[in-house]
């Protein structure tokens, strides 16, 4: 059948599975949003406010569904305005395809209206990209994009189109791709290797598993659950593995990293065996490299062989799906309970309860703390919500707080750590998932960089509940000068605006809560709601997120206080 260029980017992603995408129209993308209006009851787009938005909102999609998510912009700045989430897609593996809109083919170069080289500014953030300027390249080249996105270690992917390849005619038919000709998503697992690594692991006096996103993305969670209980080796998670096995499990110990635990920080520098699933060993996870895990044997689970050996050497590595991979070490693993190395996890618990987790929780002070108001969110959302929290002292809180039940339940923008990406993430993950409650977790900071998006919430009628914990400040970067820069806080306080008269503004219901006694009836509220619904709570000011290791410091040498 002879269809323009535009109409098949259409009928692509509808073949590809799409039924729901985020954008911003423009001129040079316009051809494409032309048939998007004659396919809207196929495809449902949603305008969203500012086209970071859109990628944020594609991210928070994927993320909770575990399904590819599909932005889309016109050329220019409307191109580069989707490069930051772009670039915290690829740093988080999180499968996008990203369409944007070029001048035509016979103005690239010429520096004309709303032109740039969005595929030179993409290509270090990109999985892959590419520009169509016929248009009989579409099919395959959409086919190739969802593919690569999806396979292996996920990423995004962008594909410009110029306007020409969307006005011209092409005989059209579509084939899902499956494989591409030199790139091998999957390594072949070596099983000789998997032997090795359960020699070690059952023969370890005290072995020490540290879980990350790689669980979630190869959708290994049963098998994670089933090799830590049958080997009784305590798990620890990266803030993006976070939510992979509940976080009340008997042997989940807790996060590690920069604002984890005492515990697992600690003991990583004192287990015999440390066991790496589906993690990169970002440094705010090792601290001090030159001190990280030295006295351990490192066994190394990981799909992309590029993070093997990249930040700590690695005796046994596993490449191989995640999901393959413990599949067949499970058969090979002792039952063991390692009680007496438990208990020492207990012990450090116990100093961490006592110094830190008691006072945050519940705190003495007149002043609302973050950490009570998490609690406040687990109390009423059983764990059965899904949390999606910005960048900041917030976040560290909602990791560290946050109860989970079930899998893909913990959405925040882990290595690039985008302020702003909260707000149009809750978004995505709860049109994705419209029958879980999402709550967005955002300071005062990170909410104004993408506030814009309260408009797509009041235009969708989407129901997701936003929480602000105002501290008038920026937290994170105001507390790293409380403790490294003698309290200069340099350019860090905040004059903010009337929150609840902006949040009304666009009618969606909203109440600030600045007395402990009125927060719980507060949460309540907003919980039950049936629509949007915004709670602003005045937090402490300067209220800080311990434990703490000091940068360059040693894990090891994580503070109290």
């Amino acid at each position: 059948m002879k269809i323009s260029g535009a109409e098949a980017v259409i009928r692509c992603l509808l073949a590809e599975g799409v039924d729901l995408i985020y954008g911003y129209p423009g001129g040079a993308i316009m051809p494409v949003y032309d048939e998007l209006y004659k396919f809207k009851d196929d495809l449902h787009h949603v305008l969203v406010r500012h086209e970071q938005g859109a990628t944020h909102a594609a991210q928070g999609y994927a993320r909770a569904t575990g399904k590819v998510g599909v932005a889309i912009a016109t050329s220019g700045p409307g191109a580069t305005n989707l490069v930051t989430g772009i670039a915290d897609a690829q740093i988080d593996s999180t499968p996008m395809v990203c369409i944007t809109g070029q001048v035509g083919k016979h103005l690239l170069g010429s520096d004309a209206f709303q032109e740039t080289d969005i595929i030179g500014i993409s290509t270090p953030v990109t999985k892959w990209n590419y520009q169509i300027t016929e248009a009989s390249e579409i099919p395959e080249i959409i086919a190739k994009a969802f593919y690569i996105a999806k396979s292996g270690r996920p990423g995004p992917v962008l594909i410009d189109i110029t306007k020409n390849a969307q006005f011209d005619e092409m005989e059209f038919s579509y084939a899902k791709c499956t494989s591409i000709r030199s790139y091998n998503p999957k390594p072949v697992l070596n099983i000789d290797k998997v032997k090795e690594a359960a020699e070690i692991i059952n023969t370890a006096k005290k072995p020490f598993i540290i879980f990350g996103q790689g669980v979630i993305l190869s959708e290994a969670e049963a098998e994670l659950k089933a090799l830590v209980e049958k080997s009784g080796i305590p798990a620890a998670w990266t803030i993006l593995g976070l939510s992979a096995m509940p976080t009340d499990h008997p042997l989940n110990v807790g996060m590690v990293g920069m604002h984890g635990n005492y515990g697992p920080n600690v003991l990583t520098n004192e287990c015999d065996v440390l066991i790496a699933l589906g993690m990169r060993f970002d440094d705010r996870v090792t601290g001090n490299l030159a001190t990280y895990a030295k006295q351990a044997k490192v066994i190394h689970f990981e799909i992309d062989p590029a993070e093997v050996d990249k930040n700590v050497k690695t005796d046994v590595a596993v490449l191989a799906d995640l999901k393959e991979s413990l599949t067949a070490l499970l058969p090979l693993i002792e039952n063991n309970t390692h009680e007496s190395w438990h208990n020492t996890f207990k012990e450090k618990y116990e100093q961490e309860l006592e110094a830190v987790i008691n006072e945050e929780l519940q705190p003495m002070k007149d002043g609302i703390s973050m950490g009570e108001t998490i609690e406040m969110i687990n109390k009423h959302s059983k764990g059965d919500a899904i949390m999606v929290s910005d960048v900041g002292q917030h976040q560290m809180f909602t990791c560290r707080y946050a109860k989970f039940n079930s899998t893909k339940s913990n959405v925040t923008s882990g290595g690039l750590g985008t302020m702003g990406f909260a707000l149009p993430a809750a978004i995505g993950a709860k049109m994705g998932m419209p029958n879980r409650e999402v709550v967005a977790i955002i300071g005062d900071g990170g909410f104004q960089m993408t506030i814009q998006e309260l408009g797509t919430i009041f235009q969708t009628k989407v129901p997701v509940k936003i929480v602000v914990l105002n501290n008038e400040f920026l937290g994170m970067v105001r507390q790293w000068q409380q403790l490294f820069f003698d309290k200069r806080y340099a350019s860090t306080e905040m004059i903010n605006p009337n929150f609840i008269a902006i949040a009304e503004g666009y009618y969606i219901k909203a109440k600030k809560v600045t007395k402990r006694e009125d927060l719980d009836a507060a949460v309540a509220e907003m919980m039950a709601s049936k629509e949007s619904y915004f709670l602003e709570v005045m937090v402490e000011k300067e209220n800080n997120v311990f434990p703490m290791i000091p940068t360059g410091a040693s894990v090891s040498d994580i503070r109290l206080s």
